[in-house]
């Protein structure tokens, strides 16, 4: 795609955000027919689905954001002067074409497209087909805005392909895809992984986890845990593990503590054998377990000998999303955020803050758990790669 001003690309957006607004009614009575239409007993899967008013007010607040931000591309990373004359600077330049595959998630079709155009990608939509009906209106949405300022619907695409299709085209695509990013569980991800013939970004699980050392204020550690996991569940943020020291102080009283407070909030609880007779009505707690991402009401909770314990625990066991310490020490702190294999390590924080939004980046394509070529939430200076340009008099290499 060529290479458009910044001046016209913000006068898009800005369209965007007139159209988003004017056509609130008729993207909400679409979502209720997704809505009504949705099969199945996922909470976590309904949660993204449903479109309200916040949730517009949310997109349009996704788009005013870019639309203020910096444009990313043909920015000078570093710029050197050869003795043989040669100039050679180093730019940001876009990826080119962009593919997003998710699932529910109507808002993704409208960060992911704002992002993708405001650093001069094209992008294409792979949306579930669940919020098929939510997509094509937000899609419509984007083609309107395009089209006020003479611009190709190109630029913005929804692909309604099945399993079968999208595997072909993954395998064989009929035009050029720079970026693949699937946004989804596991499965989804070998999937595309197995199949595409360019580049994948990986928008990892979340499954992620607490350790809890003798040291923590327990009070803090209460209401922050019980708020991680229960604020949105549906949300790859959202804490799943807790790992309790076992040299934890009052371990029987706070161990009834923290189950009576998830009880209180319907979360069921998995123990391991070390824990669980801490606790009224907890379940054991299966090795497999360690591994899965809830989004579900539904805590894991086991002991570890320490912190080296623990780090290994995480290692092992999370997504590479988010784990947070919880300790008064800050050099114990260090050392734990230092060796946790994590986009993203907390000293006495939620993980809910694992955030674009939150973690001052602005809209997001993604929460990246790649170390390729970034890592965390992949906002608009994350959607450019580099190019190398190299300005010269006739030099050859001698």
């Amino acid at each position: 795609m060529k290479r458009l001003d910044t001046d016209i690309k913000n006068k898009v957006l800005a369209s965007m955000i007139e159209i988003l607004n004017r056509d609130r009614q008729k993207i909400l009575d679409v979502n209720a027919q997704d809505i009504a239409n949705f099969q199945g007993q996922d909470q976590a899967l309904y949660d993204r689905l449903l479109v309200n008013d916040k949730k517009i007010d949310e997109m349009i607040r996704a788009v005013q954001a870019v639309s203020s931000q910096d444009d990313p591309v043909g920015r000078t990373i570093s710029e050197r002067n050869l003795e043989n004359g040669l100039r050679i600077s180093n730019q940001t330049a876009p990826f080119g074409t962009i593919m997003i595959i998710y699932e529910s998630r109507p808002d993704v079709t409208i960060e992911a497209a704002v992002l993708a155009f405001k650093a001069n990608n094209s992008i294409l939509l792979k949306g579930g087909k669940e919020a098929i009906y939510t997509n094509q209106a937000l899609v419509d949405c984007w083609h309107r805005a395009l089209a006020e300022h003479d611009l190709s619907e190109d630029w913005i695409q929804l692909l309604t392909l099945n399993r079968e299709e999208t595997q072909e085209f993954l395998r064989n695509p009929p035009q050029r895809l720079d970026l693949i990013v699937p946004r989804g569980g596991e499965r989804l991800i070998a999937f595309v992984k197995e199949h595409a013939q360019c580049a994948v970004l990986i928008s990892g699980r979340g499954n992620n986890f607490a350790y809890i050392a003798p040291d923590a204020d327990w009070d803090m550690v209460v209401k922050v845990a019980v708020h991680s996991k229960i604020d949105k569940i549906s949300a790859c943020n959202a804490l799943d593990k807790i790992l309790v020291d076992a040299s934890l102080p009052n371990l029987t009283e706070r161990m009834q503590e923290l189950g009576k407070r998830f009880g209180t909030e319907s979360v069921e609880i998995l123990a391991d054998e070390e824990l669980k007779d801490y606790f009224s009505a907890a379940q054991s707690l299966p090795d497999e377990a360690w591994h899965e991402e809830f989004l579900a009401k539904k805590i894991a909770i086991g002991a570890v000998d320490g912190l080296s314990a623990a780090i290994e625990k995480i290692n092992t066991c999370s997504g590479g999303h988010s784990a947070v310490i919880f300790t008064a020490d800050e050099t114990k702190a260090q050392a734990f955020m230092e060796q946790v294999d994590c986009a993203a390590v907390y000293h006495n924080a939620s993980t809910r803050f694992t955030d674009g939004g939150q973690m001052g980046v602005g809209a997001e394509l993604a929460i990246s758990t790649d170390k390729l070529h970034h890592r965390g939430p992949l906002g608009l200076e994350q959607l450019v790669t580099n190019k190398y340009y190299v300005f010269g008099t006739g030099q050859i290499r001698e």
